[in-house]
């Protein structure tokens, strides 16, 4: 059975990033400092041939994903609803205080969607690609929540935040599961069978 390639790639930095505000599912778009990472990401990803990218609804995602399918002299194929960043609610917008503690609960925000339900959520639209294009080649542009507690639960392990426009390059197989080959530009090989 073969093994399905997937980069995944958190969109380049916006200003809500820069300001180390909650973003979540807020349509925040790239700044000149997140379309410069995207046009970087190309020369890494470029050492891979890509059989579709997919992304992100979201304006972030979306025109990271554009920059980096232009350079690589490709198109990108559809925008996946299930790949949006997850919801914080009420948290979106703030940046660490007292307006962002008071809404703090066990595990998450009051009124947002659960790390729990947004990895449930994510994995089952990896899950999906990886069966849509089993033994191919597909580049995600998506968010570093999402991404992170996604990919943390396929490979049965916590992983770090997710940098922003830097190679996370993991391999799923039918039967044996995800392996993580590459983790912010790091390689780390951590095989977990699913």
């Amino acid at each position: 059975m073969p093994l399905t390639t997937f980069a995944l790639v958190r969109h380049g930095q916006t200003d809500w990033n820069a300001q180390r505000r909650l973003q979540g599912s807020t349509d925040i778009p790239l700044n000149d400092v997140g379309r410069g990472q995207a046009r970087d990401a190309v020369g890494v990803l470029s050492a891979y041939e890509w059989d579709a990218i997919v992304s992100s609804p979201l304006s972030r995602a979306a025109e990271t994903a554009e920059l980096i399918a232009a350079g690589l002299g490709l198109t990108v194929d559809r925008r996946v609803p299930e790949l949006t960043e997850r919801r914080f609610g009420p948290a979106e917008g703030l940046q660490a205080g007292p307006e962002l503690d008071a809404l703090r609960i066990p595990g998450g925000f009051r009124g947002a969607e659960s790390e729990d339900e947004a990895a449930s959520r994510g994995l089952a639209a990896l899950e999906a690609l990886a069966k849509e294009f089993n033994g191919r080649r597909v580049m995600v542009v998506a968010h570093g929540t999402l991404l992170r507690v996604s990919l943390g639960r396929a490979v049965g392990r916590t992983l770090q935040s997710i940098d922003n426009a830097v190679l996370n390059l993991a391999h799923h197989h039918p039967v044996d599961g995800w392996r993580l080959e590459y983790f912010n530009g790091e390689r780390v090989m951590a095989t977990v069978p699913g």
